[in-house]
């Protein structure tokens, strides 16, 4: 289970207080005017901001004196952060060794991973050479490879066009039933919640408010 315990953050004029347990297993969409704080409350659990009081746990423990690559978290964003340099496969490889210096074992995994999303035979491509929807997969199979229990995703269709946005909703939900991690899905669309089978939430006056 994600908890986060009377948690709270201010900057400048803006102030949040969040108080939430979520599933160990779910797909959780987090919705809210632009500004609201939703990104916000990513960065939090991501670890890339500490709050001035309370506390983040997962399954009990505290994620608080972690730092951001040691917890269990991993993210997608709508900016893919692809180096335009590396391969498809050295891009995904960066999700387990920002060296790249991977062993056999690692390759297979790699391999596996891209099999997943559809990019079977695209592994010596460059990102400028792929599409779009392309990109987010190689994306996608990153955060999958660091195979972390909790997944955020930062509004990862909204770049896309309808039809790449719908493969990529499918692929991720099949991937989601799959890997059966804690999902917080931050999206503007209600759509997306919707084809997502999420539960949504709602983040209103610095709260986040389930929705009946």
């Amino acid at each position: 289970m994600l908890e986060l315990d009377r948690l709270e953050l201010s900057i400048g004029p803006n102030r949040w207080e969040f108080d939430l347990s979520l599933d160990t297993h779910g797909v959780h969409a987090l919705l809210g005017r632009s500004g609201s704080g939703k990104s916000t409350l990513l960065n939090l659990i991501a670890g890339f901001i500490q709050p001035d009081k309370g506390d983040i746990r997962w399954n009990a423990e505290s994620l608080l004196p972690l730092e951001p690559a040691h917890r269990p978290v991993t993210s997608l964003f709508q900016q893919q952060n692809l180096f335009n340099h590396l391969s498809v496969r050295q891009n995904v490889g960066l999700g387990i060794d920002p060296g790249l210096k991977l062993n056999d074992r690692q390759i297979h995994a790699i391999q596996s991973v891209l099999d997943d999303v559809g990019l079977s035979g695209q592994e010596t491509k460059l990102p400028g050479t792929l599409s779009g929807g392309e990109q987010q997969r190689v994306a996608l199979a990153r955060s999958l490879l660091r195979q972390r229990p909790i997944l955020l995703l930062d509004e990862p269709f909204s770049a896309l066009d309808a039809q790449t946005r719908q493969e990529m909703i499918t692929l991720l939900r099949q991937l989601i039933d799959r890997h059966r991690p804690c999902v917080i899905m931050v999206t503007h669309d209600e759509d997306d919640a919707i084809a997502m089978q999420a539960e949504v939430l709602r983040l209103v006056d610095g709260r986040v408010v389930r929705e009946a």
